[in-house]
């Protein structure tokens, strides 16, 4: 139950995070203009997609073109994030969150997902993760704030 790469810019799944009340579209890449600056959230390139072993990885905007990682810094251990694809629905649980760390830490995207900046945040171990990366303070895009979470469920549609 894993979803092919999509390409470049095109839509082709539907993130939510209920206890936010968010629903917007996932489309790949992490352009500005292709995508980010459309509103949707932006799958990064050469991360799993969803369902997929390895780390699930995702940019949106904070404060602007529709803000739809807005609120991510609310979520809390056992916040459900799914995410709809045409296939089945993915279910993955929130359980941790590195509330700021350097802008070009990549690891926080990383197929087993921890930070390189601050290494006593991540995981340690292979899995079905999820990471949500947006700007943080909020207003600035010096930094960034990361919520990660572990598949709990898929389905098929």
């Amino acid at each position: 139950l894993t979803t092919p790469a999509p390409d470049p810019s095109q839509a082709y799944a539907v993130f939510r995070i209920p206890r936010l009340h968010l629903r917007v579209p996932v489309a790949e890449g992490v352009g500005r203009r292709s995508v980010l600056n459309k509103g949707y959230v932006g799958h990064y390139p050469g991360t799993g997609q969803p369902g997929g072993a390895g780390n699930f990885a995702l940019a949106g905007h904070r404060n602007s073109h529709g803000e739809p990682f807005r609120y991510v810094d609310r979520l809390v251990p056992g916040d459900t994030v799914r995410v709809e694809t045409r296939s089945a629905v993915y279910t993955y649980a929130v359980d941790r969150t590195l509330r700021q760390t350097s802008a070009r830490d990549s690891g926080v995207i990383a197929r087993v997902p921890r930070s390189s900046v601050r290494p006593a945040f991540g995981y340690t171990a292979p899995g079905h993760y999820l990471t949500l990366t947006t700007c943080t303070p909020e207003y600035t895009s010096r930094y960034r704030l990361v919520v990660w979470g572990k598949l709990v469920s898929a389905r098929p549609r």
